[in-house]
């Protein structure tokens, strides 16, 4: 049986997955960093849940936070629209899936068409 500690009356709570106490744990900082996505670029069209307008969603990019946003703004900029980012997902107001693809095909991404 594998026992492991949970907790030390010298440091306080320890990380589960490394073993080291929670404010010294260098797991959860490496997991931070890397960024989210499946390097599997899905470009998509949506309008459930959003007053009937329709996003052109972009997701599955493995980019840090900076780069994603700087990307989000080249894509919005190429499509004459407005959008954000949000929780690793590029999302651009209208309905401008062929523009995106062009312009990721351009930048050097392998984009694939997602949805109906």
């Amino acid at each position: 049986m594998k026992t492991r500690l949970v907790y030390s009356t010298e440091t306080g709570r320890m990380c589960p997955d490394c073993g080291q106490p929670v404010a010294d744990c260098s797991c959860k900082a490496a997991a931070k960093s890397k960024p989210a996505g499946d390097g599997v670029v899905r470009v998509s069209r949506e309008s459930k849940g959003r007053g009937g307008k329709t996003v052109t969603l972009v997701k599955g990019l493995a980019l840090d936070a900076t780069a994603l946003a700087l990307l989000g703004k080249q894509l919005r900029s190429a499509c004459g629209s407005g959008g954000t980012v949000k929780d690793g997902v590029i999302e651009i107001q209208g309905d401008h899936c062929d523009l995106v693809m062009e312009a990721l095909k351009k930048l050097g991404h392998q984009p694939k068409r997602t949805g109906g």
